[in-house]
């Protein structure tokens, strides 16, 4: 039990280090067009032919998956 205590009270010691850590860097947003980097993303998996490798993937993957499966 007193192994138990140990961890409970370590973790809530250093639960303030973890809360001040985020606040701090979500308090300091760059670049707050979320909709534009969306897009930028999208624009970028297009670009690079990562959507027909997805495509692909998912109509073979089906296809395993029938020809693997009973009933």
């Amino acid at each position: 039990m007193e192994h138990l205590n140990d961890q409970v009270f370590s973790f809530a010691g250093n639960l303030h280090e973890h809360i001040t850590f985020l606040a701090n860097n979500y308090g300091n947003v760059e670049d707050p067009d979320v909709i534009g980097q969306m897009q930028g993303a999208w624009n970028n998996f297009v670009k690079t032919g990562q959507i027909w490798a997805t495509l692909i993937g998912i109509v073979i993957g089906y296809m395993f998956k029938s020809l693997t499966s009973y009933g």
